[in-house]
Parts: C-alpha cells; sequence; structure tokens
C-alpha cells in the first residue's frame, strides 16, 4: 500500500485554521441553543454518511461521555424511522444530512422548508457550520488515512 500524506501535518497551519473554524461552530451552535449532545449527534451522522471511522470512534466517545445512550447511537443510521429524537434533533440530523450529500442533491427545498419550520435562522446557520467544518474533517481523515485501532 502507498504511504498517505498527512495532510493536517503536511500543511499544518491549514489544519489549525480548521480547529478554529471548527470551535467558531461549536460556539454559535452554543449561542444558537443547540445542545453540545445534538452537536455530536450530528458529528456522527455526516461521519456515518462519509464512512470516517476515525471520526466516528472519536464522536462517539465524546457523545457518550456527555450522557448519550447506546440506544440512540443504536439507531441514529435509521432515525427517521425511530421516535426517539426531538422534532429539533430531527430537523438538524436532516439538514446535516443533506449538507453532507450536497453533491448528490444539493440541499432541496423539500428538507429545507421543514427544518426551517422547526429550527431558527440561527440554529440552522449554527447546524450548517457544524456539517460542513465535520464534513471537512472527514476528509482530511479519510484523504490522509487516519487510522483506527481498538
Amino acid at each position: 500500500m502507498n504511504r498517505r500524506v498527512n495532510i493536517s501535518k503536511a500543511h499544518s497551519e491549514t489544519f489549525k485554521a480548521l480547529g478554529k473554524l471548527s470551535k467558531a461552530a461549536t460556539e454559535a451552535a452554543a449561542a444558537a441553543d443547540i445542545s453540545p449532545q445534538l452537536c455530536e449527534l450530528l458529528k456522527i451522522r455526516a461521519s456515518q454518511i462519509n464512512g470516517c471511522a476515525y471520526c466516528l470512534r472519536l464522536h462517539t466517545k465524546d457523545a457518550v461521555k456527555l450522557g448519550e445512550t447506546q440506544d440512540r447511537l443504536a439507531v441514529l443510521p435509521a432515525w427517521r424511522e425511530s421516535e426517539y429524537f426531538t422534532a429539533v434533533e430531527r430537523a438538524a440530523l436532516a439538514l446535516t444530512e443533506a449538507i453532507t450529500e450536497v453533491s448528490d442533491h444539493q440541499v432541496p427545498d423539500e428538507v429545507y422548508v421543514p427544518v426551517s419550520q422547526v429550527l431558527t435562522e440561527e440554529q440552522i446557520s449554527a447546524v450548517s457550520w457544524l456539517a460542513i467544518t465535520i464534513n471537512a474533517y472527514n476528509r482530511v481523515a479519510i484523504t490522509s488515512h487516519y487510522t483506527v485501532k481498538p
């Protein structure tokens, strides 16, 4: 197997800038009354879609530390089919998925309009920035082949 360049180390200042963006997105989420637990769920869901094992492990551990249950984590990929999630969580998950899958279908009105009926403008913006930053982190980890060991 070819050795992968760890782009977070090769251009560490760029990676640090992503960290600052992530911190700002987290602060925006807190200011918009998006709980830290929901922030972790959104990061996990985007990471599931992107297939990022490194971020999945990291954010699942963080979610559990914040009190997330194994039941909710287990059904997260099928959240639409469960009654585990609140209206706010469902709206945030739908928006996060649409942003993560933007190359497939943009962010369609069929998703955005119902989301905008549940989330405030500040919450939509905060969730969007969380989704954008975790997608960037997923791409760094996947491109660099971050290893995940037991």
